[in-house]
């Protein structure tokens, strides 16, 4: 076991610390990673405050995690120490039911799914995530990261990209396709980024016109206020993809009359509270009301190399890990452009 420095919520709603972790030994299959930068995501934060779950504490939160391969295992085969690399939002799965053989491991039916934190692990032990300086993880959940992505903006890309990708393209988003991207966050901003960089005519639907320059600079055509009536007159019957980010309940009746005939509202924000869908809001125009839960390993070392071909990174504010509570009351507040970044040799 080797012990490192880690940023820890000791309890539910407690405020992250400075703590020490114990990481298993480099086994046979596994990498151990040097992590140089870990992502904030929104759902840290969900599960350090027990938003969604019980959670399992102390809990060490990060799953969009970039760094240096510093040592390999015996039977290692696609990784080799120097190598850029990235973890993202799982570190094991069964790898036996017909969802993982097929690469899509984030809806294992065997064994489950094991997340990068706030989960067990197979050794039965807590799995601890990427705000800490170094991780174990199996080379089979290890993606690399192209040398034409810097690490700080490649670290968001591990939940936010693939998140944001995964529906994009399952949904056919191309040329010809319009899109709207519901919020301009840490995940909007890359939806937006990523549609974009795919093709299709994208249009961000924000509470307010607060980021629209910001929102045309990245790659929107349109900007819309949600918060203005009329943008649901003008607009409807226009999509045929929808990618709701945000973390919270929406008036879906009124979002889904934006459909055009077969189009989709691809949910990827988790909102803590149940939401009601009237059946009625859906029935015009043969819509779907779906979700996405990331991508499975294949096709988050597809996007990435997606990313390094078209230039698209995270929009980060780089932060120390002394920070990260700050960080936490600002993403709530929805006070940051656009994702938070922790460069974690402040650790």
């Amino acid at each position: 076991m080797t012990t490192v420095a880690a940023y820890a919520a000791p309890a539910p709603k407690a405020p992250l610390e400075r703590t020490t972790i114990e990481r298993r030994p480099v086994g046979d299959h596994d990498v151990l990673i040097d992590i140089k930068f870990a992502g904030i995501c929104h759902s840290d934060i969900h599960q350090a405050r027990d938003g969604w779950s019980e959670g399992i504490f102390p809990m060490v939160p990060g799953h969009e995690i970039a760094g240096v391969v510093t040592e390999v295992g015996p039977e290692v085969t696609k990784f080799s120490v120097g190598d850029r690399v990235g973890v993202g939002c799982m570190v094991d799965s069964c790898r036996e039911c017909d969802n993982c053989k097929a690469g899509l491991e984030q809806y294992c039916t065997g064994t489950g799914t094991v997340w990068t934190y706030n989960a067990v692990g197979k050794d039965g032990e807590p799995t601890y995530g990427g705000y800490s300086e170094q991780i174990v993880v199996d080379e089979g959940f290890v993606v690399r990261i192209p040398d034409g992505l810097g690490l700080d903006v490649a670290a968001p890309l591990l939940c936010a990209g693939i998140t944001t990708y995964s529906p994009l393209k399952h949904w056919g988003v191309g040329p010809g396709k319009k899109v709207a991207v519901v919020g301009f966050g840490g995940l909007g901003h890359v939806g937006v980024k990523l549609a974009h960089a795919m093709g299709a005519e994208v249009t961000v639907l924000s509470q307010s016109l607060r980021k629209k320059d910001d929102g045309l600079r990245l790659g929107a055509d349109h900007y819309y206020a949600t918060s203005d009536p009329e943008t649901f007159e003008k607009l409807a019957g226009t999509f045929d993809v929808i990618l709701n980010t945000v973390s919270a309940p929406l008036d879906f009746a009124a979002y889904m009359s934006l459909l055009r005939l077969d189009g989709a509202m691809v949910n990827v924000g988790l909102p803590e509270e149940p939401v009601q869908v009237t059946l009625q809001s859906i029935f015009g125009n043969r819509r779907n009301l779906t979700t996405s839960n990331i991508g499975g390993i294949p096709e988050t070392q597809e996007m990435l190399d997606f990313c390094a071909e078209h230039g698209v990174g995270a929009e980060i504010e780089l932060i120390g890990a002394s920070e990260i509570n700050d960080a936490y009351e600002r993403v709530t507040a929805s006070d940051v452009r656009y994702r938070f970044v922790i460069d974690t040799a402040t650790i």
